[in-house]
């Protein structure tokens, strides 16, 4: 078992005549207050042109409307499909988290639409919404592979649109990538000989995934930050203070994990793994003190994270391999340790609830 897991460019051309443009319109003869429109007339009355008051060789465009008195106004019938979309208020979007999804696409899709952050479709529909996976996209559940397409491609979307859809790395993705890179290698565990391919098949690591898994999806989670700062929140994936071992600054602990793991030493991901498979630091005596020990060195004022199922977090009974029948039941993100930390996991995976959660929280 893991130590602290509960589950395992222009030329010039020739010159040609310019059309004619809105800045360079020329009044017609007609405008002038000669001729027979001088008179007076009725308010909201509309003087029409004469053949005889147009300039030799002039056209009329739709660009000449009629003439009307001073303090007149025109109703214009526009076609609403050529008017501009409203442009967004200045500032970020809205921002929200997203828990621990484990394989489990069809959740997190209904999740999604029901925040309205994608259609029916299961395209983004959030413009400048942004959007935070905090990590455990696969394992356990029956389609990881599919959920991190989903997020890959809602990322390139809400770009798009002016928003962002981000993600950290969680303690699977650092399973999946050690199964995939190291397989059977023994690797030393602190209590033994291991492997990260035992380890993956003992959390709940799925062959479809495995079978499926390609380099860019690689690539993709090897990337990942750890640890980011939104809007005073901290977000990381683990409730532990482990974080503190990989730097003291958030982009310290970001370029620490990339560099273990383009080393690419075996023992050196393992115990980055073993590390961030801790849990239940914020939760029991001292852990308002474990929070303010991440949120002095990194900022912010409450931490957000997953990893640590809600219904363990409150003690309630309940498998994580969705063993027992009766599952919990979760409503939403639960606040503790004197207010400082949210947790996002809501137990997926033992029949609980998928959370997509706007922050910050209403009071």
């Amino acid at each position: 078992m893991v130590e602290g897991s509960m589950t395992q460019g222009a030329g010039q051309g020739p010159a040609v005549e310019r059309t004619a443009t809105v800045r360079d319109f020329r009044v017609p003869a007609y405008v002038h207050e000669t001729g027979p429109y001088a008179h007076s007339m009725h308010p909201g009355d509309v003087a029409p042109p004469s053949e005889a008051s147009h300039p030799e060789g002039y056209t009329p465009t739709q660009r000449d409307l009629p003439v009307i008195n001073r303090g007149d106004t025109v109703q214009v019938t526009v076609d609403p499909a050529s008017v501009p979309a409203p442009q967004p208020a200045t500032g970020p979007g809205p921002l929200y988290v997203v828990g621990d999804v484990h394989g489990y696409l069809d959740e997190l899709v209904a999740a999604l639409q029901e925040q309205d952050l994608i259609d029916s479709a299961g395209q983004w529909r959030a413009g400048p919404a942004r959007l935070w996976f905090l990590g455990d996209f696969t394992d356990r559940g029956p389609d990881g592979i599919g959920v991190i397409d989903l997020v890959m491609r809602l990322s390139a979307e809400a770009a798009a649109a002016g928003g962002y859809c981000k993600a950290l790395m969680g303690n699977h993705e650092l399973l999946l990538l050690g199964a995939k890179r190291f397989g059977d290698t023994p690797v030393n565990s602190g209590a033994g000989t291991a492997t990260f391919q035992a380890a993956w098949l003992l959390n709940g690591g799925q062959k479809t995934d495995m079978d499926r898994l390609q380099d860019h999806h690689l690539q993709w989670m090897a990337r990942l930050d750890a640890v980011e700062a939104v809007d005073d929140h901290l977000l990381l994936h683990s409730d532990t203070t482990a974080y503190l071992d990989y730097g003291r600054s958030i982009e310290e602990v970001n370029d620490t994990v990339r560099e273990t793991l383009t080393r690419n030493d075996a023992d050196e991901v393992w115990d980055l793994f073993r590390k961030l498979t801790k849990r239940f630091s914020f939760r029991d005596e001292g852990g308002a003190e474990a929070v303010r020990s991440l949120l002095d060195t990194y900022g912010g004022t409450r931490v957000v994270h997953g990893h640590s199922p809600i219904p363990y977090l409150l003690g309630e009974v309940g498998s994580e391999d969705g063993e027992d029948d009766n599952g919990p039941v979760v409503e939403g993100p639960h606040v503790y340790a004197e207010g400082l930390a949210i947790a996002m996991d809501g137990g997926v995976t033992m029949d609980g609830k998928l959370l997509v959660q706007q922050l910050p929280l209403a009071q």
